[in-house]
Protein backbone atom coordinates (compact mmCIF):
# COMPACT_ATOMS: atom_id res chain seq x y z
CA UNK A 1 0.00 0.00 0.00
CA UNK A 2 1.27 3.37 -0.64
CA UNK A 3 1.39 6.60 1.03
CA UNK A 4 1.48 9.93 0.16
CA UNK A 5 2.60 12.93 2.22
CA UNK A 6 -0.62 15.25 2.24
CA UNK A 7 -0.45 19.23 2.43
CA UNK A 8 -2.95 21.81 2.58
CA UNK A 9 -2.97 24.36 -0.11
CA UNK A 10 -0.82 26.80 0.91
CA UNK A 11 1.50 23.42 1.25
CA UNK A 12 1.60 22.88 5.36
CA UNK A 13 2.42 19.23 5.99
CA UNK A 14 -0.74 17.75 7.68
CA UNK A 15 0.04 14.16 6.94
CA UNK A 16 0.38 11.33 5.15
CA UNK A 17 -2.91 9.43 3.49
CA UNK A 18 -2.98 5.97 1.48
CA UNK A 19 -2.66 7.24 -2.60
CA UNK A 20 -6.40 6.06 -3.52
CA UNK A 21 -8.11 8.31 -0.48
CA UNK A 22 -5.52 11.07 -1.98
CA UNK A 23 -6.99 10.87 -4.92
CA UNK A 24 -10.68 9.89 -4.16
CA UNK A 25 -10.84 13.51 -1.90
CA UNK A 26 -8.57 15.85 -3.53
CA UNK A 27 -5.63 15.92 -1.26
CA UNK A 28 -2.67 17.56 -2.02
CA UNK A 29 0.24 16.19 -2.40
CA UNK A 30 3.62 16.49 -4.19
CA UNK A 31 4.96 14.63 -7.90
CA UNK A 32 7.99 14.88 -9.21
CA UNK A 33 8.91 15.71 -12.85
CA UNK A 34 12.13 14.12 -13.51
CA UNK A 35 14.30 15.69 -16.57
CA UNK A 36 17.50 14.62 -17.92
CA UNK A 37 19.85 16.34 -20.17
CA UNK A 38 23.59 16.13 -21.30
CA UNK A 39 26.25 18.62 -21.80
CA UNK A 40 25.66 19.39 -25.26
CA UNK A 41 22.07 20.87 -24.72
CA UNK A 42 20.25 18.18 -25.39
CA UNK A 43 16.97 16.99 -23.79
CA UNK A 44 15.39 13.71 -22.94
CA UNK A 45 12.01 12.78 -23.69
CA UNK A 46 9.88 9.45 -23.14
CA UNK A 47 7.35 7.97 -25.83
CA UNK A 48 4.71 7.61 -23.72
CA UNK A 49 2.90 4.12 -25.34
CA UNK A 50 -0.49 5.26 -24.64
CA UNK A 51 -0.87 7.96 -26.19
CA UNK A 52 2.47 7.68 -28.47
CA UNK A 53 3.70 10.97 -27.89
CA UNK A 54 6.61 13.02 -26.16
CA UNK A 55 6.39 13.42 -22.47
CA UNK A 56 8.68 14.35 -19.62
CA UNK A 57 11.80 11.63 -18.97
CA UNK A 58 10.18 10.52 -16.03
CA UNK A 59 7.75 11.48 -13.50
CA UNK A 60 5.84 10.13 -10.13
CA UNK A 61 4.24 10.69 -6.94
CA UNK A 62 7.01 11.60 -3.77
CA UNK A 63 6.07 9.08 -1.20
CA UNK A 64 5.71 9.50 2.18
CA UNK A 65 9.00 10.59 3.79
CA UNK A 66 11.06 10.52 0.68
CA UNK A 67 12.62 13.98 -0.36
CA UNK A 68 11.23 15.25 -3.56
CA UNK A 69 14.89 14.43 -5.02
CA UNK A 70 15.04 11.26 -3.80
CA UNK A 71 11.77 10.47 -5.51
CA UNK A 72 13.48 11.87 -8.75
CA UNK A 73 16.65 9.31 -8.87
CA UNK A 74 13.70 6.73 -7.98
CA UNK A 75 11.53 7.25 -10.88
CA UNK A 76 13.94 7.73 -12.98
CA UNK A 77 15.63 4.22 -12.11
CA UNK A 78 12.15 2.84 -12.07
CA UNK A 79 10.98 4.03 -15.50
CA UNK A 80 14.09 4.18 -17.69
CA UNK A 81 16.71 2.33 -15.83
CA UNK A 82 19.33 4.24 -15.13
CA UNK A 83 20.82 5.13 -11.79
CA UNK A 84 22.01 9.30 -11.86
CA UNK A 85 23.63 11.80 -8.85
CA UNK A 86 20.13 12.87 -8.01
CA UNK A 87 21.36 15.00 -5.25
CA UNK A 88 22.76 17.46 -8.30
CA UNK A 89 19.07 17.74 -9.99
CA UNK A 90 18.34 21.93 -10.14
CA UNK A 91 14.82 23.02 -9.53
CA UNK A 92 13.20 24.78 -12.34
CA UNK A 93 9.61 25.80 -10.76
CA UNK A 94 6.92 24.34 -8.65
CA UNK A 95 3.87 23.68 -10.51
CA UNK A 96 -0.13 23.24 -9.11
CA UNK A 97 -1.92 20.81 -10.42
CA UNK A 98 -5.75 20.36 -10.70
CA UNK A 99 -7.66 17.73 -12.53
CA UNK A 100 -11.19 16.09 -11.62
CA UNK A 101 -12.18 13.07 -13.98
CA UNK A 102 -15.64 11.80 -14.30
CA UNK A 103 -14.63 8.58 -13.27
CA UNK A 104 -13.90 10.11 -9.82
CA UNK A 105 -10.28 10.57 -9.78
CA UNK A 106 -9.01 13.78 -8.72
CA UNK A 107 -5.76 15.35 -8.35
CA UNK A 108 -4.42 18.48 -6.34
CA UNK A 109 -0.75 18.04 -6.86
CA UNK A 110 2.55 20.52 -6.37
CA UNK A 111 4.73 19.26 -9.43
CA UNK A 112 8.31 19.81 -8.36
CA UNK A 113 9.78 20.09 -11.91
CA UNK A 114 13.82 19.38 -11.60
CA UNK A 115 16.08 19.03 -14.00
CA UNK A 116 19.15 17.00 -14.22
CA UNK A 117 22.44 16.24 -15.97
CA UNK A 118 23.08 12.74 -17.63
CA UNK A 119 26.61 11.69 -18.30
CA UNK A 120 26.17 7.91 -18.91
CA UNK A 121 25.42 5.72 -22.26
CA UNK A 122 22.00 5.85 -23.94
CA UNK A 123 23.08 1.50 -24.10
CA UNK A 124 22.13 1.60 -20.31
CA UNK A 125 18.49 2.81 -20.71
CA UNK A 126 15.95 0.10 -19.47
CA UNK A 127 12.85 1.61 -19.77
CA UNK A 128 9.56 -0.08 -18.71
CA UNK A 129 7.89 -1.16 -21.75
CA UNK A 130 4.54 -1.44 -20.47
CA UNK A 131 4.68 2.02 -19.81
CA UNK A 132 7.46 3.17 -22.95
CA UNK A 133 8.07 2.93 -26.12
CA UNK A 134 11.77 4.46 -25.85
CA UNK A 135 13.24 7.72 -25.74
CA UNK A 136 14.33 10.74 -28.19
CA UNK A 137 16.81 13.00 -27.66
CA UNK A 138 16.70 16.32 -28.77
CA UNK A 139 18.56 19.65 -28.77
CA UNK A 140 16.56 22.07 -26.36
CA UNK A 141 17.30 25.01 -28.26
CA UNK A 142 16.05 23.55 -31.34
CA UNK A 143 12.80 22.16 -29.44
CA UNK A 144 12.10 26.05 -28.07
CA UNK A 145 12.53 27.14 -31.40
CA UNK A 146 10.21 24.80 -32.94
CA UNK A 147 7.81 24.99 -29.96
CA UNK A 148 7.18 28.70 -30.53
CA UNK A 149 6.88 28.33 -34.27
CA UNK A 150 3.87 25.88 -33.67
CA UNK A 151 4.57 24.17 -37.11
CA UNK A 152 7.56 22.11 -38.92
CA UNK A 153 10.36 19.33 -37.20
CA UNK A 154 13.46 18.71 -36.04
CA UNK A 155 16.33 16.23 -36.18
CA UNK A 156 16.05 13.89 -33.52
CA UNK A 157 17.63 10.56 -32.16
CA UNK A 158 15.52 8.00 -31.21
CA UNK A 159 16.24 5.26 -28.54
CA UNK A 160 14.37 1.68 -28.18
CA UNK A 161 15.73 -0.95 -26.52
CA UNK A 162 14.75 -4.92 -26.97
CA UNK A 163 17.57 -7.34 -26.33
CA UNK A 164 20.17 -3.99 -27.78
CA UNK A 165 19.84 -0.92 -28.18
CA UNK A 166 18.59 0.48 -31.37
CA UNK A 167 19.22 4.19 -32.54
CA UNK A 168 17.48 5.89 -35.08
CA UNK A 169 17.63 9.26 -36.51
CA UNK A 170 14.13 10.57 -37.41
CA UNK A 171 12.36 14.16 -37.37
CA UNK A 172 10.43 15.10 -34.45
CA UNK A 173 7.73 16.72 -35.32
CA UNK A 174 5.50 20.00 -33.47
CA UNK A 175 2.65 17.62 -33.02
CA UNK A 176 4.73 14.69 -31.55
CA UNK A 177 4.54 16.43 -28.05
CA UNK A 178 2.23 15.56 -25.69
CA UNK A 179 -0.48 18.10 -24.16
CA UNK A 180 -3.23 18.12 -21.71
CA UNK A 181 -6.56 19.28 -22.77
CA UNK A 182 -6.47 23.08 -22.31
CA UNK A 183 -2.41 22.98 -22.64
CA UNK A 184 -0.31 24.13 -25.40
CA UNK A 185 3.68 22.55 -26.48
CA UNK A 186 4.90 26.42 -25.25
CA UNK A 187 3.85 26.86 -22.76
CA UNK A 188 4.30 23.32 -21.15
CA UNK A 189 8.15 22.76 -21.46
CA UNK A 190 9.24 26.28 -22.15
CA UNK A 191 10.66 27.18 -18.84
CA UNK A 192 12.41 23.43 -18.72
CA UNK A 193 14.11 24.10 -22.44
CA UNK A 194 15.05 27.50 -20.94
CA UNK A 195 16.54 26.60 -17.99
CA UNK A 196 18.68 23.28 -19.62
CA UNK A 197 19.91 25.71 -22.47
CA UNK A 198 21.16 27.88 -19.27
CA UNK A 199 22.92 25.48 -17.63
CA UNK A 200 24.82 23.65 -20.69
CA UNK A 201 26.15 27.54 -22.00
Amino acid sequence: MEYLDIYDENGKYLGKEERSIVHRDALWHKTVHCWLYDEEGNIYFQIRKDKEKLYITASGHVQAGETVKEAFGREVKEEIGVDICYETATLVNVVPFKLDREDGFRDRAFANVYVCIYEGKEEDFHYDKEELLGLVRVNADETLELLKKGKGSIPGRVIKKDNETEVEEQEISFTDFLVNKGEDALSKYQSVLEKVISLSK
